[in-house]
């Protein structure tokens, strides 16, 4: 816990000039507080009283009185104002800490991870945290300044009052600290179940046409609602530790109120309090009891903000598993020679091993093509290259240097990707091409599409290269997506290029102009395809069968056939 403070604290580091202004005001606050009554109670015990000049210094006291309003006014507009855009800007470098840590995980962290949750993270958890660091300094000073200054003056006017108002005090604050620990268990369960709210939602909204293609939308709403309903159920448990605990302080501070005024009576009645006294005591027992219920409040707010925390630490303490070492190299003039030593693959310890001592060579320049059954690990063998995994076993080379040895940024500089699955953000063709190479020209841009087989296709929509595609290219059909995906590829003009089942999911139509853009792709660059579809390969310059068992086959089509092994039973299944 003292770790994840200092690390709290750490975040006022940038802004401590403005937030010492903060406190200072929040001085200036408190005394402005404090100095009221005691003008109150100098009016009505010894102002009323003098023979001449009462009005005259009871006007001088008000325009005192005003002054004071003046700058209370200025000292709240600071705290508000200019103290609530210190959380936003802490709340801001915090937001993209952990969001640029996000981009440092690698996929074995994503693969256990929903991105509703990661999204509760960066924003629910977020602004709970800046709440805390802005109001909670501010709160604590002006409270124990009212606090401790309400509990001097309570002793100047009467020492037996200040025993009466003080003998409930210690009851309470046993009571505050029994139901502390229940609150904070409560809310940090809030926190979970709110991001499990958030991912549901993210996930039903991501796949909004799949649900609609299938008619689920009630399936879908019964499986949101027992999300919710455990959201709620975790509420209504904080709720009833969050009402004892402020019907429980109400009570104790009119318990307070009610003892004060008992024993005030007594005491007058036994001439032992001067009723202006007394008058004065009562407006500094409300002084000193309105700090006590904000730090009531600010326990709630702790409770809020440090559990937000400590979800926010999780992520940022977690250590990428995959990146730089001290003295990685930078790739430079790459002839594309890949080499699989002894390589094998498991993705979690104590899971079985997807590859097994895989040793492979392909040449500079090469066309080669991986196939196999679904699950024999085409896939994991390919993200091994640009290091998305690392190997467990053995090591992968490009031009015979370890990539674990090369800069993560330079390595996957010289790697072009397309997938079967396109990712397409938001925003224009022209900003989703230039993705392959941000910076780029327009020309350079268009050149690219024209290359990929896009551009006919741009031109005709409504803006051309400034249409707006949608959340993922919906508005594009698979094709478009595919062949804006292969001109990112094309504008990048990596030496090593990856293919990932780029046509499985297309028309003939639409596979035949892809291909050809594949093909003009893959010329005089190292090339892995992996292929669901064995007629697409049928030309490659060498294939290789992949099985649980590693690498069964490798030859050419014709040759793999003649063999009348795996290849040809797949490719005659297939066809």
């Amino acid at each position: 816990m003292w770790k994840n403070l200092r690390k709290l604290v750490s975040y006022y580091k940038p802004y401590m000039g403005t937030f010492l202004l903060d406190m200072f005001f929040a001085v200036i606050a408190s005394a402005v507080a404090l100095a009221v009554p005691l003008i109150v109670r100098y009016i009505t015990s010894d102002v009323v009283h003098m023979e001449t000049g009462a009005k005259d210094r009871i006007i001088v006291l008000g325009i005192i009185l005003a002054v004071l309003v003046v700058v209370q006014f200025f000292a709240n507009f600071y705290i508000t104002n200019v103290g609530h855009v210190m959380g936003a800007k802490m709340e801001y470098n915090m937001r993209a800490e952990i969001f640029a840590h996000f981009q440092k995980l690698s996929f074995s962290f994503f693969d256990d991870q929903k991105t509703g949750q990661l999204m509760s993270r960066i924003t629910n958890d977020l602004f709970e945290i800046t709440e805390l660091l802005h109001h909670g300094p501010e709160n604590i000073v002006i409270s124990l300044i009212k606090i401790v200054g309400a509990f001097v003056i309570l002793i100047g006017i009467n020492k037996y009052l200040t025993g009466a108002a003080f003998v409930i005090l210690p009851v309470m604050f046993v009571y505050v600290f029994f139901l502390n620990k229940k609150m904070r268990n409560a809310f940090k369960e809030n926190r979970k179940k709110i991001a499990e709210i958030n991912s549901s939602a993210e996930d039903n909204l991501s796949g909004i046409r799949v649900v609609k293609s299938f008619a689920n939308e009630d399936i879908e709403i019964a499986k949101f609602k027992e999300g919710n309903d455990a959201f709620l159920k975790a509420k209504k448990n904080s709720y009833l530790y969050m009402g004892l605990f402020h019907s429980g302080m109400t009570a104790f501070i009119l318990c307070v109120n009610i003892v004060v005024i008992i024993t005030g009576g007594i005491l007058i009645s036994d001439g032992l309090v001067e009723i202006p006294d007394f008058i004065a005591f009562l407006l500094y027992i409300n002084t000193f009891t309105e700090p006590i219920r904000v730090i009531i409040d600010f326990t709630e707010q702790f409770q809020n903000g440090y559990t937000g925390f400590e979800r926010f630490t999780e992520i940022l303490n977690i250590e990428p598993d995959i990146e730089d070492k001290k003295d990685a190299i930078e790739l430079s003039d790459v002839k594309g020679d890949i080499v699989f030593d002894d390589v094998s693959f498991k993705y979690k310890e104590g899971a079985h091993r997807v590859l097994r001592h895989i040793n492979l060579e392909i040449k500079p320049g090469s066309y080669v093509a991986l196939v196999g059954s679904s699950g024999g690990g085409k896939t994991t063998l390919c993200n091994l290259i640009p290091r998305f995994y690392d190997a467990t076993g053995g090591s992968v080379k490009i031009d015979g240097t370890d990539v674990r040895d090369i800069k993560l940024k330079s390595l996957r500089d010289h790697i072009g990707i397309v997938q079967q699955d396109v990712y397409l953000f938001a925003g224009t063709v022209l900003d989703n091409i230039s993705y392959g190479k941000p910076g780029s020209t327009r020309e350079e841009i268009i050149e690219a599409a024209k290359l990929a087989n896009a551009h006919d296709f741009i031109m005709e929509l409504p803006k051309g290269y400034d249409t707006d595609i949608g959340q993922r290219g919906i508005k594009l059909s698979g094709g478009q997506k595919q062949r804006l995906s292969i001109a990112r590829v094309f504008l990048k003009n990596p030496p090593i290029l990856i293919f990932d089942e780029a046509t499985s999911a297309l028309d003939n139509e639409s596979e035949n102009i892809v291909k050809e853009s594949l093909e003009k792709l893959a010329k005089n660059r190292t090339t892995l395809v992996i292929a669901h579809r064995l007629s697409t390969v049928k030309n490659a310059e060498r294939i290789l069968v992949l099985t649980e068992n590693g690498i069964e086959e490798s030859g050419t089509h014709d040759e793999l056939m003649e063999k009348g092994g795996i290849y040809a039973g797949l490719y005659k299944w297939n066809a």
